[in-house]
């Protein structure tokens, strides 16, 4: 497995096990099961886990992998597993929101995954209306200084507030945005200005919440109710880039690349993201080892220039999804704002 340096000291694969999945609302989880699949992706090669606070369970369901795999692995492979997790504070919290909760934040966390130091902490920020983002980003930097925290990354930031954090000192090594064929919505400056500053970018949604998939080829129209949230989410993204017969002549493309690949779908997509200028990884939702095999194979895989020449012709008659990174999910009054839910640390997640 290709490896990146994300900062001194911290070496990730290029591939990262995402922790979503794993949450409340996709269904019901087998724990140990779980630590188990967490087990043979880190023996893989896939190395780096991302999770969240407001994930439903997954942060401790990560400590208990962590001292498992320090049992039956021992304390020099342990010492390979970097684990990224977020802070997320609840929206309803947000203009009372004091130095003192973020510390027991972070105090929650290190506990859940026991760690004496966070390997990144990304942090979100629901609302920029409530304009203390940069404030409690310096908390978050200040966290750092007293060794809580070993690297800060963002979430979902635009381009102009990621640079407002980082013009305050504050060392972003990293920013997780949603980035996949059908979603470019960081190319436009997200890039550059991550580039110039050296933030990588780590990038869920390049398979779409599994909507880049043979299963989804030739089939009508997904329509409510959907399996779950994440298929909620991308089929909103598949309606902004052009609707659902466009997506399925991009899929018809990418099944015929695959082919060329001795490969499927979802691969093709996610290589096609990681190759993307400033990209350091892609965040690959898998909710167990099914696909582990092809999932090793993302970095590998080398496309061809009649490859990128036979997507970007599908790619041409899309319609851009408007907006900087994160900017239709930020309206909550909106389609793509009403599936997210704004305050789960206060639900007790």
């Amino acid at each position: 497995m290709q490896t990146f340096d994300l900062a001194p000291g911290h070496r990730i694969s290029r591939v990262i096990k995402g922790g979503w999945q794993l949450a409340g609302g996709h269904g019901e989880i087998d724990r140990q099961a779980g630590i188990e699949d967490m087990i043979a992706f880190a023996d893989a090669g896939i190395t780096t886990f991302d999770c969240a606070d407001i994930y439903t369970g997954v942060e401790a369901m990560i400590g208990e992998f962590r001292k498992e795999y320090s049992r039956v692995r021992g304390a020099e492979a342990l010492n390979r597993i970097k684990v990224h997790t977020k802070f997320v504070p609840d929206l309803g919290k947000l203009e009372t929101l004091t130095r003192a909760d973020v510390a027991e934040g972070i105090e929650t966390s290190l506990s859940r995954l026991g760690l004496e130091q966070l390997n990144l902490v990304q942090f979100h920020w629901w609302d920029y209306e409530i304009d203390r983002q940069v404030e409690v980003a310096a908390w978050l930097a200040d966290l750092r200084q007293e060794g809580k925290i070993a690297n800060i990354g963002g979430t979902n930031f635009d381009t102009e507030q990621m640079l407002r954090i980082i013009n305050a000192g504050v060392p972003l090594v990293s920013m997780q945005v949603q980035y996949s064929l059908i979603d470019e919505r960081p190319s436009r400056s997200m890039v550059q200005a991550a580039q110039a500053h050296g933030v990588n970018l780590l990038c869920y949604g390049s398979v779409a919440g599994g909507l880049f998939s043979e299963r989804m080829l030739g089939v009508p129209e997904l329509q409510p109710p959907f399996e779950n949230r994440s298929l909620i989410k991308y089929k909103l993204i598949v309606d902004e880039f052009g609707g659902w017969p466009l997506f399925q002549d991009l899929l018809d493309v990418l099944a015929s690349v695959a082919a060329r690949h001795g490969s499927d779908i979802a691969s093709i997509a996610s290589r096609a993201v990681l190759e993307r200028p400033g990209v350091a990884a892609v965040i690959v939702g898998a909710r167990n080892r099914n696909h582990l095999e092809r999932n090793l194979a993302i970095p590998g895989i080398e496309l061809s220039a009649q490859d990128y020449a036979e997507i970007d012709a599908v790619l041409a008659r899309a319609n851009p999804v408007p907006g900087d990174v994160y900017t239709l999910e930020r309206d909550r009054s909106g389609k793509h704002g009403s599936v997210m839910k704004y305050n789960l640390n206060k639900e007790g997640h």
